[in-house]
């Protein structure tokens, strides 16, 4: 069974612990007041499916999911078994996304973007681009939450939407007011 709606999407999240408030430093290096530890509902393999399921059911038809090392790496795993599609994925290497270890994209293969988490886009922009130059037949990027607040340059669906606020950490609220600041991912930045 897949997850039907948004709906779902946050009931599983939310049961799973995967979301969290307070004051956390993203990947990207912003600082938030909320943060989606997206290893808690990939941790249940039953519920990564489920997810994936739905990703899947949103495109006619997908012949090679690509995703960003590491993190989404499961995710986009999960969405290629559903759609019984190739899975692949990009590394950073001399500062850009590159596909390595034998991996190819064909030209015109129809390839989806697999995300986890969408906060600025760059690492899925970047695989977009990816994808668009190999020819392959680019089908857009999906995440399972996308908590983007700037107009992305690729075409997104995700199965949340989470509204958090995100700054700069010399513009964070949340520091000036002397809440200590959490990385629970796992880049740490200085």
């Amino acid at each position: 069974m897949s997850v039907a709606a948004s709906d779902d999407a946050t009931a599983l999240l939310e049961r799973s612990g995967a979301l969290l408030h307070g004051h956390f430093r993203l990947a990207s290096g912003r600082h938030s007041d909320r943060y989606v530890q997206k290893a808690r509902v990939l941790e249940d393999p039953k519920d990564t499916v489920s997810l994936a399921r739905t990703v899947a059911s949103w495109y006619p038809r997908i012949d090679v999911v690509v995703s960003p090392a590491v993190g989404a790496i499961p995710f986009g795993f999960a969405v290629a078994l559903a759609a019984g599609a190739r899975s692949i994925f990009a590394e950073r290497e001399g500062g850009a996304m590159r596909l390595r270890r034998g991996f190819v994209l064909r030209a015109g293969e129809r390839a989806l973007v697999v995300e986890d988490v969408i906060t600025t886009g760059g690492s899925a922009q970047e695989v977009f681009d990816l994808v668009r130059s190999s020819r392959a037949e680019a089908l857009g990027v999906a995440a399972l939450v996308d908590r983007s607040t700037e107009v992305l340059a690729f075409p997104l669906r995700a199965l949340l939407r989470v509204e958090a606020t995100s700054w700069e950490p010399e513009d964070c609220p949340l520091c000036r007011g002397g809440v200590p600041v959490q990385s629970p991912g796992s880049r740490h930045l200085e």
